[in-house]
C-alpha cells in the first residue's frame, strides 16, 4: 500500500496531489455563476448598521479572568465584553 505524500490541509483535511489534480480538472471547466456566488460574505451584523470597534486596555489578571469566563461560557471575549456592557448601561 503506498501512503499519500500530504501536500497540506484545507479545513482540517489533508490534501494530496490527486486533490490537487482534482480540483485543477474541475477549475479548467469552468464554474457557472451560482457556483461563484459567495453567500454570508463578511462577519455579521450586530445591529442596524455597521459595527464600531472599541478597544480597552485590561490588566492581565482582568484579561485573564475574561479569558476564563470566556472558554467556561464557550464563548468569545467579544460576546462577553457586550453582554456585560449592556447589562451594565440598561441598571
Amino acid at each position: 500500500m503506498t501512503k499519500k505524500k500530504i501536500l497540506g490541509v484545507s479545513g482540517g483535511q489533508p490534501i494530496t496531489q490527486a486533490d490537487v489534480e482534482r480540483m485543477a480538472d474541475e477549475a479548467e471547466r469552468g464554474y457557472s455563476d451560482a457556483q461563484l456566488r459567495h453567500v454570508g460574505r463578511g462577519r455579521p451584523t450586530l445591529g442596524d448598521g455597521p459595527a464600531k470597534a472599541v478597544q480597552a486596555r485590561l490588566d492581565p489578571e482582568l484579561h485573564a479572568a475574561l479569558e476564563r469566563r470566556a472558554k467556561a461560557d464557550h464563548k468569545t471575549s467579544s460576546e462577553i465584553v457586550r453582554e456585560a456592557l449592556h447589562e451594565y448601561l440598561s441598571a
